[in-house]
C-alpha cells in the first residue's frame, strides 16, 4: 500500500539524495528534509530544511508523516559535541517526534562500525556484540538501541540497517566485502516500506558478493534480494592498485581503517 507521506531526512546526502531520485513511488508525497540546501521541490515533494538537534523543528518535521527513512545526521566519525548533537539527541527527537505523530515505520541508517571491531573471519548475524570502533559507531549503537526501545514500548517498527560502504561502486578491495550498491539499497528501503509485519530486525547493508561476511537470515521474512557483486569490480580494482597490503586493519576487522581513527579533539 502507497503511504501518503514518507520523510527522508540527510536529503542532501549521497544515500538520501539517490533514494531522493527512486522511491517517489512509495508514498503519495516524498517530504525531503536536510540542514543543507535542498533546492526546488519537485512536483511529488515537500522541502523542509530542519536541523535535527532542534527537537521543536523535528517535530514539526515528522507531522503528518507515515513513514521516515532516516539518513541524517553525522555520516562519519567527528568530535564528540557534534556526534552527540547529530546521532544521539536528533535520533531522540526524531523517535520522539514519531510517537507523538504516530509514525510507526522507520527505516534507520546503522553502521558496520557499531560492530566494526569484529573480524571478517566471522559469519556475522544480528546476534553479534555490539563492539564499536569510534564514537560514530558508539553513536549508531545506540540508535539501534534506542529502535528497540521504541519497538517493545510504543509500537513503532524499525530496520536497523548496519549499512558497510555504500557507493556506486567499490572503492577498494575492503568493499570486495563490505560493498552495498545503490540499486540494492533501493530494493532494501522498498522492502521496508511495504513488507506487512516490520518488527525490528538489524541487518546488515552488503550486497550479494562472493566475499561477504554478512549473514541476514534473521531478516529473512524481508523478502530483500540484493543483485549486485562487488566481484565484478575486482579485475579493475587489480588493474587501478594492484593487490592489498594484507596487514592492514582492512583486513583484520569489519571496521577497516575506522579502528585505528584517534579521537577527535571536541573544540
Amino acid at each position: 500500500m502507497t503511504m501518503k507521506r514518507l520523510l527522508i531526512t540527510g536529503a542532501a546526502g549521497a544515500l538520501g539524495s539517490h533514494c531522493r531520485q527512486h522511491v517517489a513511488h512509495l508514498a503519495e508525497t516524498i517530504r525531503v528534509s536536510d540542514r543543507d540546501n535542498l533546492g526546488a521541490a519537485a512536483i511529488h515533494e515537500e522541502v523542509v530544511q530542519a536541523d535535527l538537534a532542534d527537537g521543536k523543528a523535528v517535530m514539526g518535521l515528522v507531522a503528518g508523516c507515515d513513514g521516515i527513512l532516516h539518513f541524517g545526521g553525522q555520516a562519519t566519525e567527528g568530535p564528540w559535541s557534534v556526534v552527540r548533537n547529530s546521532n544521539i539527541e536528533g535520533l531522540y527527537n526524531l523517535y520522539e517526534a514519531a510517537r507523538h505523530h504516530g509514525c510507526n515505520r522507520i527505516f534507520y541508517a546503522s553502521s558496520i562500525h557499531a560492530v566494526g571491531y569484529h573480524p571478517p573471519t566471522e559469519n556475522l548475524d544480528d546476534k553479534i556484540d555490539i563492539v564499536p570502533d569510534t564514537l560514530y559507531g558508539v553513536s549508531k549503537a545506540f540508535g539501534e538501541a534506542l529502535a528497540r526501545f521504541y519497538h517493545a514500548k510504543f509500537g513503532i517498527e524499525s530496520a536497523c540497517v548496519r549499512i558497510a560502504s555504500c557507493q556506486p561502486q567499490p572503492q577498494n578491495h575492503r568493499m570486495l566485502a563490505t560493498w552495498l550498491s545503490y540499486d540494492d539499497l533501493v530494493r532494501l528501503v522498498e522492502r521496508v516500506f511495504t513488507v506487512p509485519v516490520l518488527g525490528c530486525p538489524t541487518l546488515f547493508g552488503v550486497s550479494a558478493n562472493d566475499r561477504r561476511w554478512a549473514d541476514n537470515s534473521a531478516a529473512d521474512y524481508l523478502g530483500w534480494k540484493p543483485q549486485d557483486n562487488a566481484e565484478t569490480h575486482r579485475h579493475r580494482l587489480d588493474k587501478e592498485q594492484g593487490q592489498p597490503d594484507p596487514s592492514l586493519p582492512d583486513f583484520h576487522f569489519i571496521g577497516g581503517p575506522y579502528v585505528t581513527m584517534e579521537i577527535p579533539d571536541d573544540v
